[in-house]
């Protein structure tokens, strides 16, 4: 037999996020409780998060959705990491109010903030090891959770992953709006 790495890439990408959604939920927590939700878009759902990219950048003007939105188009899959909002009673004061009580409830609770950020440096890690390019990108994140792709999450932060001969996710041009 033979097997040509071209015909089973789209295979060994699948593989790769599933191992990184591993490494996402096995990361450590900031108080052990786990908030991580994860998801991997591929096919046409990627075209609907790029879209998705688009109309943000409508209303937000940051032209960097633009040329994220392209870039994404680049990606075998796209591994989201996000966390459930759930106030952790540390009353650390690492949102800017004294206590738990004292905080709205539109501002996260940091420590789930910052679960998710380990949770994406695990991902990552995971993602470098097997030799995949990866680039953790906000503007896809805040366009999945805007589609409520991970239902009821906050903090949704998107990695596009590639295996292609170059990364490309880096060197990225900038996009003119139309």
């Amino acid at each position: 037999m033979i097997l040509n790495e071209r015909d089973s890439r789209h295979e060994h990408m699948l593989n790769v996020a599933k191992q990184m959604m591993t490494a996402a939920r096995t990361a450590p927590k900031g108080k052990g409780v786990d908030v991580i939700e994860t998801a991997v878009v591929t096919g046409k759902e990627i075209k609907i998060l790029s879209d998705e990219m688009i109309r943000l950048n409508g209303e937000n003007g940051l032209m960097f959705f633009l040329r994220d939105a392209d870039n994404i188009l680049s990606a075998e899959a796209i591994v989201l990491i996000g966390t459930r909002e759930q106030v952790q009673g540390l009353n650390c004061a690492y949102c800017g109010f004294a206590t738990c009580a004292e905080k709205p409830a539109d501002t996260p609770c940091a420590i789930n903030s910052i679960d998710v950020g380990i949770a994406i440096g695990s991902a990552c890690a995971t993602a470098a090891d097997l030799r995949v390019d990866s680039r953790v990108m906000f503007s896809a994140g805040l366009a999945a959770q805007s589609l409520d792709w991970l239902s009821g999450c906050r903090n949704v932060i998107a990695i596009p992953i590639s295996c292609s001969s170059k990364n490309p996710f880096f060197d990225r041009k900038p996009r003119e709006r139309k």
